[in-house]
């Protein structure tokens, strides 16, 4: 399957300024029916010396994913640090393919959630699964907004 150009499917560029998501990304995001996705297309940047996309940025993708989302299904404007992740890569992601997933909330409770999600390329193809654990009471940081990264122009 060929991916078509990320701005034809909806795709909006993260807003990460600067820092370790600026320096992986660019990351892409969009509004689905089922909440919020994320991805990025894989660049030579990205990929490890067969061709395909590293483990850590597949693995780092999924944090974001699973972190960003889990904060936006809350509603709240804060951070979501992750506790303890695994993952299980089942196929490689070529470059010039559009990696993307999307949150599953497992488990909510008052201080830690669970979640899981599946990256792919294209509709169908999974490329790995993620699981999650995420600290949910941690008090909003001032001048930290992770709603500012989704920035809709």
């Amino acid at each position: 399957m060929t991916d078509a150009p990320h701005a034809d499917e909806g795709w909006r560029p993260l807003a990460a300024g600067g820092g370790f998501l600026a320096a992986v990304g660019p990351l892409l995001w969009r509004r689905e029916p089922d909440g919020l996705a994320m991805g990025f297309r894989v660049g030579a940047h990205h990929c490890n010396p067969v061709g395909a996309c590293h483990g850590g940025m597949l693995m780092t993708l999924a944090d974001v994913v699973m972190g960003f989302g889990l904060g936006d299904r809350l509603g709240e404007d804060r951070f979501v640090p992750t506790i303890g992740m695994t993952a299980d890569f089942l196929a490689p992601a070529p470059q010039g393919r559009l990696v993307w997933g999307r949150v599953e909330v497992l488990r909510q409770g008052r201080r830690t959630g669970f979640a899981q999600c599946l990256l792919r390329t294209g509709r169908d193809d999974i490329v790995m699964r993620a699981s999650g654990v995420f600290q949910l009471d941690r008090p909003a940081d001032p001048g930290v907004s992770p709603a500012a990264l989704f920035a809709e122009s």
